[in-house]
């Protein structure tokens, strides 16, 4: 609902602007841009546009097209819902399409100068990419934290075993996120950051703060004369979230700083460490500031998405019992009934990849991708991309689009055994963690953390849902019923 009225008043607020500027129109509306739903369109649907922005685009792309444009106050919007568009997009003009537009609420604390997701295409930006990918995120660094990974996935397992002897239900959701922050925790800092069920609803509840801060549509990114003044108060509440969030992180460096004086220090291996021995070969190339800024990022991105896809792939895996029982028997043969995924398992279980993959076209984490901003006019199938224009890419439209895939609502990790469809940004048709420049720097860890903790809750449990609910769209809760081992 608030979103529903955030977006009728920055209607009514560009009615009544272009009304009075009709005459100043500039030459920039005189390109040849993409089809679209005029403003009065929009305002009839804004209230279905608002509870689920995605799927109304989708629904006006069967109209218009799949490059369609969309006027919101000052800013030209275009947005892609074809694998072939999007191809141009991510692939043709990549170069040309990679900085972003940037949501007030990320400016706090100079965020978007630091934020690697959100930051123009510049030299901080390649050293940071280049950071995650040899440092942070190769395969050598995450072999060196797969044990406290190991580690923290058993202790989930012992959780929901305690619950399983009383019978309660299990909040999935709230499970998952404290596991995935602890083993973002544990691979980044080698510790803890929750243990008990209150220290997870304050992590939970300031992550999932910023991050509908983040998303909830601001006049203030549609109308930047507003900026002075915040109207909605977003800015204020980002800043507040924000602030929390780098009070901790900071408390964990200056610890580790004040460790690594010592002469007996040992290193931990873990990525702090090795962005700290960056910081100390190259100030300019890493600092304290930076490291807070990127693990901010990390843990923002890392903890929300992972709980969101393990949920939908347990309730989808639940409300589906011929492919949960594909998947339990797919478990016991190449793993044993009972047992732990191993990250060194995945590769032998294709199953299990497929639903993961089946849950990321169904339920993609970022429906529409972060967007995207032109850098100079660029033209795509005839039309003009103006400079500046945002883009965005509608990944849950072209995740159910029909002249993709068969049978596109149904939940069906068949359709993934034997194809070479990956989520590793070469395959437009399927690409939940992004393509081309913008691509998902944690990918790697992502996959890792989402087999191996659903495979073992599958493995580890049968569940049934709590009263019998059918609706896959609310919170999870599922009874757990200890398998036995095998």
């Amino acid at each position: 609902m608030y979103f529903a009225i955030t977006m009728l008043l920055l209607l009514l607020t560009y009615i009544s602007i272009n009304f009075i500027s009709l005459i100043g129109r500039t030459k920039k509306q005189n390109y040849n841009l993409p089809p679209g739903p005029s403003p009065l369109a929009i305002m009839l649907n804004v209230f279905e546009l608002g509870k689920k922005p995605q799927q109304s685009l989708a629904k006006f792309s069967k109209i218009y097209g799949p490059i369609m444009h969309m006027k919101l106050g000052q800013i030209t919007t275009i947005i892609i819902s074809s694998a072939e568009v999007a191809q141009e997009v991510l692939q043709t003009h990549d170069l040309l399409l990679s900085n972003r537009t940037v949501p007030q609420a990320v400016t706090v604390f100079n965020h978007d100068h630091f934020s690697l997701p959100f930051m123009p295409v510049c030299d901080l930006w390649r050293d940071l990419r280049k950071i995650c990918k040899n440092h942070l995120f190769s395969s050598k660094t995450l072999d060196a934290s797969h044990a406290l990974r190991c580690k923290k996935l058993q202790e989930l397992l012992c959780d929901i075993h305690r619950i399983s002897l009383i019978g309660e239900a299990v909040d999935v959701g709230k499970a998952v996120f404290k596991t995935s922050l602890n083993f973002l925790s544990n691979t980044f800092f080698s510790m803890d950051f929750v243990n008990s069920a209150g220290e997870t609803d304050e992590y939970k509840g300031i992550i999932e703060n910023l991050v509908r801060a983040i998303g909830t549509p601001n006049l203030v990114d549609f109308f930047p004369i507003l900026k002075m003044v915040d109207p909605q108060g977003i800015r204020g509440v980002s800043a507040a979230y924000v602030e929390k969030l780098f009070h901790i992180l900071d408390s964990y460096i200056s610890k580790r700083l004040k460790l690594r004086e010592g002469k007996d220090y040992v290193t931990n291996n873990d990525m702090l460490d090795n962005l700290l021995n960056i910081s100390q070969e190259n100030g300019q190339k890493m600092d304290n500031t930076k490291i807070k800024h990127l693990f901010l990022d990390l843990f923002v991105a890392g903890t929300d998405t992972t709980s969101y896809t393990i949920e939908k792939a347990m309730a989808e895996l639940i409300h589906n019992p011929n492919a949960m029982s594909k998947l339990k028997e797919e478990l016991q043969q190449i793993i044993g009934i009972g047992n732990p995924i191993d990250e060194s398992d995945i590769t032998r279980l294709p199953y299990l990849q497929a639903v993961v993959k089946e849950t990321l076209r169904l339920h993609p984490s970022a429906p529409l991708l972060l967007p995207r901003k032109a850098k100079i006019d660029v033209k795509i199938k005839g039309y003009i991309i103006p400079q500046g224009a945002q883009i965005l890419i509608n990944e849950w439209a072209m995740g159910r689009n029909p002249n993709i895939w068969d049978n596109p609502t149904l939940f069906s990790p068949e359709r993934f055994l034997g194809s070479e469809i990956n989520f590793k940004g070469q395959h437009y048709q399927f690409i939940p963690f992004g393509s081309g420049r913008r691509i998902c720097p944690g990918m790697p860890l992502a996959i890792r953390m989402l087999h191996t903790m659903l495979g073992s809750l599958i493995n580890s449990f049968d569940w049934k849902l709590e009263n019998g609910d059918r609706d896959i769209d609310q919170p999870l809760q599922a009874i757990p019923i200890r398998v036995n081992k095998v």
